[in-house]
């Protein structure tokens, strides 16, 4: 079952392992048993601190990742932890050998205060890139508190609970039996869910910063890493770190870096800006900023943090359509991110709203899952660049409809029709579909923002050659500004602009 690499790759992480660890692991004679059961033979054989042990469980196949002669680890595996979940597999077995998890000594704390039992269920797929941070969180949550168990449980083993649940997007989380959340989580907001948000007393304390960053994607970890560097006093207000970024499958036009997934490079940077005296404050959106002798950004808690100079690098999400239908019936029919979802939706009908290059890459992906895919664009022709077009043309099993506009989703819990309006003929057709793809670009994050700087028609920041805003030692970076190509070197480089603005800004008005 595991090519030779994997297992190479595979024996240098057992090597680490800190304690013996066994697999508890439920078994039964179906052809996905004998799948689980010869992967966790494989593994087993190539080291000696490793065994494997029958135990009945909940679900079958499943197993159970447990220091040898202590109790149970909490953490379950039901079905294969391969494709981007091998990557949880071999940090659960680290953390279970004793290797401690590699978070800040406060969440740890904060898990360790965690007093009520908590039961979680994630269901993922393995072609989702978003699952594993999930999945990996909700493990060191197991780790660090004996109370808490999670289980992972992969769709493609588990179809009927995912039919029966109605899971319609993956990351999929349950809680106790009841749904939690859904799609990318970081393990602070997971704590915020269960034990409440940091007060605003956590952030009392605070010196003021020279440089307030607020926003953990490209931009932001650039402009934080830039100014550290220059020796002044660094801070970022992030809610996620990554940003879009993680959201992005394979990129392949970062310079020097022929090839990376999103979530990999993102890790990398967040590596990079830890590398430097910066101080990361996440889990945390900012609501407000205002300037008088200093700058004062007012995080959603109530605290207050204030600072010399701020760099706004909040960047932009996924545009709405604004129809009915779109928010009741997110994540149970309307989805993203075809690569993560995709294969939820196997042999079924679904829309792609978008004709640009998201849009027509996301219906080449859904093609070799799904039955059939109706591509709609509000514009009399697709915008998506011509090799992807052409891509497009030749399968067989994809319905391209220009000038429609989308009137609404239907459905009872799930999703199973789109309406839409011909344009040209103001008539009104409906598909029978249940999923429905939004891929129609991207706005920026700058509603807070509309009564402190200027923005322009789309709502971007206006910023000049320095990334300043029109306010006196604001800055801005990356997509939620007026750059004109949304990139994720562009918004790198704007980044550290920013940092140097700032930094320049310092010299000559402190």
């Amino acid at each position: 079952m595991l090519d030779n690499e994997t297992k190479e790759q595979l024996k240098q992480y057992l090597a680490l392992l800190e304690s013996e660890v066994v697999f508890s692991a439920s078994f039964d004679q179906s052809e996905d048993s004998k799948k689980v059961e010869i992967f966790l033979t494989e593994v087993v054989e190539m080291s000696e601190q490793l065994s494997l042990e029958a135990k009945p469980l909940l679900r079958t196949p499943s197993f159970e990742v447990n220091q040898k002669g202590a109790p149970a680890s909490g953490i379950i595996f039901a079905g294969l932890p391969m494709g981007h979940e091998c990557t949880s597999f071999i940090l659960a077995l680290l953390q279970v050998s004793g290797r401690p998890p590699k978070v800040e000594d406060s969440i740890v704390q904060q898990i360790q205060s965690i007093e009520r039992p908590l039961t979680f269920e994630t269901y993922v797929s393995l072609t989702c890139h978003n699952c594993p941070d999930v999945v990996q969180a909700l493990n060191i949550l197991a780790v660090l508190n004996p109370k808490i168990s999670h289980t992972m449980i992969e769709g493609g083993m588990y179809q009927q609970e995912i039919d029966d649940k109605q899971v319609m997007a993956v990351p999929t989380v349950f809680l106790d039996g009841s749904e939690f959340d859904s799609g990318r989580m970081t393990i602070e907001q997971i704590l915020a869910k269960v034990a409440g948000p940091l007060s605003a007393d956590e952030f009392a304390d605070k010196d003021i910063f020279d440089v307030l960053v607020v926003g953990g994607g490209p931009a932001g970890a650039s402009s934080a890493i830039y100014a550290a560097r220059k020796g002044i006093k660094t801070g970022m207000v992030v809610e996620t770190f990554g940003g879009q970024v993680l959201e992005t499958l394979g990129i392949e036009n970062v310079i020097g870096t022929p090839y990376i997934e999103g979530p990999q490079l993102m890790r990398q940077v967040e590596e990079h800006v830890k590398q430097y005296d910066v101080d990361i404050m996440k889990g945390q959106r900012a609501t407000a900023i205002t300037k008088s002798d200093l700058i004062e950004v007012t995080l959603e808690n109530g605290a207050q943090l204030k600072a010399k100079t701020a760099i706004l690098s909040t960047g932009a999400r996924w545009r709405a359509i604004n129809v009915p239908g779109e928010k009741e019936f997110k994540n149970k029919g309307i989805a993203y991110c075809p690569h993560c979802d995709g294969p939820l939706f196997k042999d079924k009908e679904v829309v792609v709203i978008g004709g640009g290059n998201s849009g027509i890459e996301a219906a080449i992906d859904l093609a070799g899952v799904a039955k059939h895919i109706y591509v709609l664009e509000f514009l009399p022709e697709l915008k998506a660049d011509q090799v992807l077009q052409k891509k497009l043309h030749s399968l067989d099993n994809v319905t391209v409809i220009t000038n429609a506009a989308t009137k609404e989703i239907t459905g009872s819990s799930q999703v199973e029709a789109l309406t839409y309006t011909d344009r040209l003929t103001n008539e009104e057709h409906t598909l029978k579909v249940e999923g429905v793809f939004i891929l129609i670009g991207l706005m920026p994050n700058t509603e807070w923002l509309q009564d402190s700087l200027e923005l322009n028609q789309r709502g971007e920041i206006l910023v000049d050659g320095h990334g300043a805003t029109n306010v006196p030692g604001i800055f801005a970076a990356g997509d939620c500004t007026d750059s004109i190509y949304k990139q994720i070197i562009i918004s790198m480089g704007s980044g550290a602009t920013a940092a140097l603005g700032a930094f320049d800004y310092l010299i000559r008005h402190t």
